[in-house]
């Protein structure tokens, strides 16, 4: 068992709440992903939750993402909050989600 003060031990504050994935290759759209996210963890339905567009574009996260793909310049991140959460959408699909505000580095 680890202990609590070791030098190797880090803070809970820097790990998210909640990682999910998305497939861009398959067609899966960020937009959709983050709202079926946000949904399960808050235990409301998607259609119940403030509108997405009321804290960013979905239409500009999306073509974000693809583009980012389609240029192959590596993955690019894109942070916002919604719902509670500080939201972090990564190119590659990996999205992660943060009570209230993400770490600060």
């Amino acid at each position: 068992m680890p202990s609590t003060d070791g030098p190797t031990d880090t803070s809970d504050a820097d790990e998210p709440t909640y990682t999910t994935t998305f497939d861009p290759d398959v067609g899966e759209r960020a937009s959709e992903a983050v709202i079926t996210a946000v949904a399960a963890l808050t235990g409301n339905r998607p259609v119940d939750l403030e509108p997405l567009y009321e804290a960013i574009d979905p239409d500009a996260l999306d073509s974000l993402v693809d583009h980012a793909r389609r240029a192959d310049a590596g993955a690019h991140e894109l942070w916002f909050p919604y719902a509670g959460y500080e939201i972090g959408v990564r190119s590659d699909g990996r999205i992660q989600f943060y009570d209230g505000a993400a770490p600060t580095a």
